[in-house]
């Protein structure tokens, strides 16, 4: 994967303010230099609680740059709306792919990550390893 191909990241979460908070903190804590593409996909169109699958499909196109899209989710129905996008096969760009991994953590290890000019394989895996993260 080259730089001039990277991965994109889309945070899917219930709350709007919530997706645009992770997204700026994991852009704050990926450092100087260039970043992946990130956006927020969180609640609904009119701002309440929920997830959408219009304002996920915007943002995947959104952060698409040819090297693959990689969606994080918060909680049940974000993954199950994110699940139903991808069999429909139309609704995300080629590449995209829901990754398993803790929301606000795997966040930050994937912009990192892409950032660095990692593919989706290696995106994913940074972003499902910090389930190992230890705070105790």
């Amino acid at each position: 994967m080259s730089l001039d191909k990277p991965v994109g990241i889309v945070l899917v979460s219930h709350s709007g303010p919530v997706a645009e908070a992770v997204a700026e903190l994991a852009r704050g804590l990926a450092g100087g230099g260039a970043l992946a593409p990130v956006a927020a996909a969180g609640g609904t169109p009119d701002g309440g609680l929920g997830t959408s699958s219009e304002l996920i499909s915007a943002a995947a196109a959104e952060v698409d740059r040819g090297g693959g899209v990689a969606l994080l989710v918060d909680l049940g129905s974000a993954v199950l709306t994110v699940k139903t996008l991808l069999a429909d096969g139309d609704e995300l760009p080629e590449g995209a792919r829901l990754v398993d991994a803790p929301f606000i953590e795997g966040a930050v290890a994937a912009l990192v990550t892409a950032s660095a000019g990692g593919d989706l394989d290696a995106v994913e895996a940074a972003a499902s390893e910090a389930y190992t993260y230890r705070k105790v």
